[in-house]
């Protein structure tokens, strides 16, 4: 079992480099202000929208940056491939997992999702401060691993039998059923895909690491299966692909690109019911 999540009495403060990913998906500059007034000292931020995605793409509403943009911002942002390093958020949301798994996909084999949001950080008396940082720069040369990374053209492949994953859609039922399409512009979802709603991963704005959801997991996918796991855009799929990784799921890929890269492909089916 991979240990994904660390609570903030588990973590040598002085020994982690901290990353900041608060957002708000309704109002993109909540985050930065946030940020602005205070942080976990040390921290540096990362903007879902500006850092974390590549908005000028059209692969989707969050695109993942190309892995030249990746580099320079592990770089300016002082990181090595062997530091210790903590990702938070506001707690229980997906912002801290999209970065967490950005570092699993450019080996960052020491990155971490925080158990518990920024006011409770602060209540468990991480130091905090408005101080912007200014990291030192590095060379850092990821290593891709191109194992976690799903394109649209291999989960066109699994729709097809060609591959052994399953696909598992992280949305809520209605959404995966088609019933309801608050966002994208067609309602369903990618042929043969299972569910399993992201939002059943935590309670109270704090991931649930316990047997019972290990249990509900198990009763949608085994373990021993190979998995890839999408949503809407890409961002509340790692929430769910960081779950399956602390409980055991050793071959796992997340679909960036998600539903709506997929719909976004004249001629790509999808399924309702």
């Amino acid at each position: 079992m991979a240990e994904v999540f660390k609570s903030a009495s588990e973590v040598d403060f002085e020994k982690t480099k901290w990353i900041d990913t608060r957002f708000n998906l309704q109002d993109a500059q909540e985050g930065k202000r946030k940020y602005a007034e205070s942080h976990v000292a040390g921290a540096i931020y990362w903007d879902l929208e500006k850092d974390l995605s590549d908005m000028t793409k059209r692969e989707g509403r969050h695109p993942m940056p190309e892995k030249e943009a990746l580099t320079e911002l592990f770089r300016k942002s002082g990181l090595s491939l062997d530091d210790s390093i903590i990702v938070y958020d506001d707690g229980g949301s997906p912002f801290a997992a999209r970065a967490w798994w950005l570092l699993q996909y450019a080996g960052f084999k020491q990155a971490f999702i925080a158990l518990e949001g920024f006011e409770a950080l602060k209540e468990a008396d991480i130091p905090v401060d408005d101080r912007l940082p200014q990291p030192t720069p590095t060379a850092v040369a990821p290593q891709w691993n191109e194992t976690i990374y799903a394109s649209r053209q291999y989960v066109e492949q699994t729709v097809e039998g060609q591959t052994a994953s399953h696909l598992l859609d992280a949305r809520s039922a209605a959404r995966y059923r088609g019933e309801q399409e608050p966002i994208d512009p067609i309602a369903g979802r990618i042929p043969g895909a299972l569910n399993f709603d992201w939002e059943q991963l935590k309670n109270e704005g704090v991931y649930r690491l316990g047997g019972a959801v290990k249990s509900e997991l198990h009763q949608v996918v085994a373990p021993f299966q190979e998995v890839t796991v999408y949503c809407g855009s890409g961002v509340t799929a790692a929430p769910l692909y960081a779950m399956l990784k602390q409980h055991g799921y050793d071959k796992v890929r997340l679909y960036v690109g998600s539903y709506s890269d997929w719909i976004s492909k004249e001629g790509n089916e999808v399924e309702r019911g």
